[in-house]
């Protein structure tokens, strides 16, 4: 269990003020724009930033007071791998067998080898598919029990994407106790990979939800103005003028679907959500 308390962190203007919770063998996404806050909390439960206030606790315990052995059961995918970029695969394996004693070397060099990544290339010569690929086999070639992986799949084309994620997911299956934090911007990864999601915007959490429940409760109203004017707001989350009228966000899907049949109703994503979430005119006030 990872436990994120209060924390915060202030660089000039912006201020990150953020709770939230990774239960032990979950897969638990973070959301929004670019600037929200999701690398600063990934680089605070890493220990890799001081918060100013608040804790972080992994099993009980202070982030800042792991043991080696606590740090080693943790993988992590930043944007930069922490490898010179004049390395060859095999000083990676040589680095990854001095930091990490559960290195598992046969499944680091199997999986390069099936993901295209040549041992007697150096790093600087790898695509940004391949690059993104070793950070994420470098994370969890050592049976990390805590994943927390920073837009692992940024900047990738389709086919690189769904390598990660397939990656991933194998993984997952085999180590079916392990935790996962990740952040990305990409609606589509994130809807199919985790247990439950927490929106970002500005600093500080605007929701939290079950995935489930994100994508069967949730969806968009575009109703005219006259429409907007009668109707029941008790479950809207947030509205947004539209040239038409206005575009609504409810999680209460089937309620209007049964006292409004004649309104039109898509189901929501998480690309509706963090566009009515963070630029509707009005926001919610239950939820």
């Amino acid at each position: 269990m990872v436990k994120v308390d209060n924390l915060v962190k202030t660089y000039g203007d912006f201020r990150l003020n953020v709770s939230l919770e990774i239960p032990d063998g979950t897969v638990t996404g973070i959301v929004g724009k670019n600037g929200a806050g999701k690398s600063t909390t990934i680089k605070a439960i890493l220990g890799l930033i001081r918060p100013d206030e608040g804790h972080v606790t992994i099993n009980g315990r202070e982030s800042s007071e792991l043991t080696g052995a606590e740090k080693a059961s943790i993988g992590a995918a930043l944007s930069d791998s922490g490898f010179s970029s004049y390395l060859r695969l095999e000083d990676v394996v040589c680095i990854l067998k001095k930091l990490y004693p559960s290195f598992d070397e046969p499944f680091f060099r199997n999986n390069c080898v099936s993901q295209g990544l040549a041992f007697e290339k150096r790093i600087k010569d790898f695509s940004t598919g391949m690059r993104a690929k070793l950070r994420v086999l470098a994370a969890i070639s050592h049976r990390a029990d805590l994943l927390i992986m920073d837009e692992p799949t940024a900047g990738l084309d389709v086919q690189a994407r769904r390598d990660i994620l397939d990656l991933l997911r194998q993984y997952l299956l085999v180590n079916e106790n392990c935790s996962v934090l990740l952040t990305s911007h990409i609606s589509s990864d994130l809807e199919g990979l985790c247990d439950d999601i927490y929106l970002i915007h500005d600093g500080r959490i605007l929701l939290h939800e079950d995935t489930d429940t994100l994508l069967g409760n949730y969806a968009v109203l575009k109703v005219s103005e006259e429409t907007y004017a009668k109707l029941d707001k008790e479950y809207i989350l947030s509205a947004k003028k539209d040239h038409f009228g206005y575009v609504c966000l409810t999680n209460e899907k089937q309620f209007y679907l049964e006292n409004d049949p004649g309104i039109v109703i898509e189901n929501g994503n998480i690309d509706e959500l963090i566009l009515m979430m963070t630029g509707g005119e009005s926001y919610a006030r239950s939820h």
